[in-house]
């Protein structure tokens, strides 16, 4: 992967930074990052190649975990280092399988980079998953409390999680369970071209004894059934590069979630790929599983997307779940207290980096739509209709086989027509689309039965919806804002009717944007953990507008533009809101 020298200094008073993904270069230790002291918390690589890739925050207490190129870091809510875990560099070729700690290996090996690909909080066991490149992608469970490394499994295949080197290229979904039950990990993963070693998907055993044997074993594996799927060799037959590209995963009821890309199998292409002079078409789509289905039968996907003024919007850049709130579950037809997932999809269905369109469109499903589409085609592939449409799977068309049983809401399928597909794409309602920026991460909460989203671009720029209201407030930013999302609380001004004071840690700010009339004098509040001091600040336009009587509406036209350093997230809201200090 080429090397890039750019420098990356990351504000983060109240939100935090969230998945940066950025090219790396070899390098050694230099000294660890410090949180620089001044009206804002500034925290620096260690040098300008080695990269923050994943981010955690614990929801407890605040406290921020950075999965970065060698590095684990473990910050205290404002931000200072508390203590680091080096990952590597190391000897390895990513060619030695099993890698070169379990046998010698006779590819040349060079000082290799551990670049972090996941990063997630066991919080049943206070301690926290990180996943590297090194040695086909093992894991260290690491203390919560000091990074004390607990386990580091290795010696067997079920431990080498991915032999991908991008940061991006895993997702992991705990799915945790109470009493005595064993907890399990979710794990999906781009295999590139590595199929024989690497399930695409698969469901693995986290032990509570970080040095339990079984650790990483698959929930289920027999001589014919295993709680996982792997890429048939046919598929390469005829995609050569054929791969699963996870965006995004989650839980949600019974069932966990993972939004991915993939390439179509019988599409039409076009002349300019780097593969056989053609270019690849890809479409987006929701992979569905039970969470406690060992042979993954109810493994179902269904194709995403969008269509806006006639422009469709088919490849996925990001997605975020929240729940509907009040006023956006009316629009939906769905109650405020149901999981919505909002989704950036960029134009059309052809995935070149260098050359895809900027036009990009932030979409929001009603996950009960999605699960009820998903039953209506369980329902009529057990009655015998259709095939299980699952191309890249199934190379040849099979045929549903009928069956008579009730299909629920909770159904998790049989050892007949799966794994299935869902041929008819799902329709996200629009909310806003921009031709010329394109939006590439995106994070929602509710508040007072408000819907309120962020949108990161690629130019730089953060952008608010509202109820499914584009508004007329950006961000610029100092650096290019690749994968990132933010999190930020808004009040009316203090000139307003507002709720009682109350105490920092219980405030409560409300939405300024809720009707528009109160943009101009919105205030970002820090709900502090642990630094109450730390200085609430507000967004200041121009002095002439900032003097208007605060229930007047701002013209249609106005942006309001503020200058942050960077921007980041915190994934899990519910125990702790934070929010940008500016400068």
């Amino acid at each position: 992967m080429a090397s890039t020298t750019r420098k990356w200094t990351f504000l983060i008073a109240c939100c935090f930074l969230s998945t940066l993904a950025l090219p790396f270069a070899a390098s050694r230790h230099q000294t660890p990052p410090t949180a620089v002291a001044d009206d804002y918390h500034t925290i620096h690589s260690e040098n300008s190649e080695m990269t923050f890739n994943h981010l955690a925050v614990d929801k407890r207490n605040g406290n921020v975990y950075l999965g970065a190129v060698n590095r684990i870091y473990k910050l205290s809510p404002g931000l200072e280092v508390q203590v680091s875990h080096q990952t590597g560099p190391d000897e390895d070729n990513r060619d030695c399988y099993p890698p070169r700690i379990v046998q010698p290996c006779s590819e040349p090996l060079s000082l290799t980079n551990n670049v972090n690909k996941m990063l997630l909080m066991d919080y049943r066991e206070n301690r926290l998953l990180a996943c590297g490149s090194l040695y086909q992608g093992i894991c260290k469970l690491l203390r919560l409390d000091d990074l004390f490394k607990l386990g580091e499994p290795f010696h067997k295949k079920e431990h080498y999680l991915s032999g991908v080197n991008e940061s991006g290229s895993v997702y992991g979904v705990i799915v945790s369970y109470s009493g005595a039950a064993t907890d399990k990990l979710f794990v999906a993963t781009a295999v590139d071209g590595k199929p024989e070693y690497f399930p695409t998907i698969s469901s693995r055993k986290l032990e509570r004894n970080s040095e339990e044997d079984g650790m990483f074993a698959y929930v289920f594996h027999d001589e014919f059934v295993a709680s996982m799927i792997k890429i048939p060799s046919d598929t390469f037959t005829v995609v050569p590069d054929f791969d699963i590209y996870y965006v995004y995963g989650f839980s949600s009821g019974n069932f966990v979630y993972f939004l991915t890309l993939q390439p179509e199998m019988g599409g039409a292409s076009v002349a300019g790929s780097s593969a056989a002079g053609r270019e690849q078409v890809y479409t987006s789509k929701l992979v569905r599983l039970c969470k406690d289905d060992r042979a993954f039968n109810s493994y179902v996907e269904v194709p995403l997307g969008c269509v806006k003024g006639g422009v469709e919007y088919r490849l996925l850049q990001a997605a975020y779940l929240s729940k509907a709130g009040s006023i956006l579950a009316r629009s939906l037809g769905v109650g405020p207290n149901d999981d919505v997932l909002y989704a950036v999809f960029s134009k059309g269905q052809k995935r070149r980096p260098k050359e895809s369109s900027q036009d990009s469109a932030l979409c929001v499903f009603a996950l009960r739509e999605i699960n009820e589409r998903i039953k209506d085609r369980l329902q009529s592939c057990y009655k015998g209709e259709g095939t299980l449409d699952l191309a890249w799977l199934k190379v040849k068309d099979i045929p549903c086989s009928s069956a008579l049983l009730t299909i629920d809401d909770n159904f998790c399928g049989l050892d007949m027509n799966a794994p299935l597909g869902v041929s008819e794409m799902v329709r996200g309602v629009p909310l806003f689309s921009d031709p010329h920026d394109k939006m590439t991460s995106v994070i929602a909460y509710t508040y007072k039965n408000h819907s309120l989203a962020f949108v990161g671009t690629e130019g730089g720029r953060l952008k608010k919806p509202s109820d499914g209201i584009p508004l007329e407030m950006e961000a610029q930013l100092h650096v290019p804002l690749t994968y990132a999302r933010t999190y930020v609380r808004t009040r009316p001004s203090a000139h307003t009717p507002s709720e009682p004071s109350a105490p920092l840690e219980e405030r409560n700010c409300s939405v300024c944007s809720a009707d528009r009339r109160a943009l101009l004098r919105c205030c970002l509040m820090w709900r502090g953990f642990s630094s109450p001091s730390l200085p609430m600040a507000c967004l200041k336009p121009a002095a002439s507008d900032w003097n208007q009587p605060p229930l007047l509406p701002p013209p249609p036209t106005t942006t309001t533009t503020i200058t942050i350093t960077a921007i980041a997230s915190v994934p899990l809201f519910s125990d702790g809101e934070n929010c940008l200090t500016l400068h």
